[in-house]
């Protein structure tokens, strides 16, 4: 097991909890919120996490959505993940959306909104060019593996053998 990556944390709001994981082996660290809030159907809302952070050089973290929220409330994150960069040292406000067409959803001040996850990322530097090598992928994008009926117009078949088919035909 690596070293853990130490994070300083300033707690904007001295009464909220520091961010903790709530079991051995999870990325995420629980965020809350500080205040309480109602969204109706479509609102979204700008919530505090009563926190800030000095992350180091080479690192970032990242602000996910919490799957119970999402499969039990329609609760997701218009901008998931949110960034935060090694050089911000902001609050960490999460942006969340009431998805679900009937329901309005409640936080109450402290609930668990969302997760923090610290990640190793590199600098890079681009290299302009006329094009760009080729790959087995191409161009292809936005759904242009299948493997769901509505794109495919299959039941859940595999779509890969008839093209693997028809490839090797050429």
């Amino acid at each position: 097991m690596r070293n853990p990556v130490d994070v300083l944390i300033r707690r904007v709001d001295p009464e909220v909890p520091i961010p903790a994981y709530g079991h051995p082996g999870d990325a995420g660290a629980d965020l809350v919120t500080t205040e309480a809030a109602e969204l109706a159907p479509g609102e979204r809302a700008v919530l505090p996490t009563g926190v800030s952070i000095a992350l180091p050089d080479g690192y970032a973290a990242f602000v996910h959505p919490r799957s119970g929220l999402a499969a039990r409330c329609g609760v997701a994150l218009v901008n998931a993940p949110g960034t935060v960069d090694a050089g911000y040292r902001g609050e960490i406000k999460v942006i969340v959306v009431n998805l679900d067409p009937r329901e309005s959803v409640r936080f109450e001040r402290f609930d668990r909104i969302a997760q923090l996850v610290v990640q190793q990322v590199e600098k890079v530097r681009f290299h302009e060019v006329a094009e760009l090598p080729g790959s087995a992928r191409a161009e292809g994008g936005f759904g242009s593996t299948g493997g769901h009926a509505a794109v495919d117009g299959t039941t859940g078949g595999n779509r890969y053998a008839s093209v693997v088919s028809d490839r090797e035909g050429q």
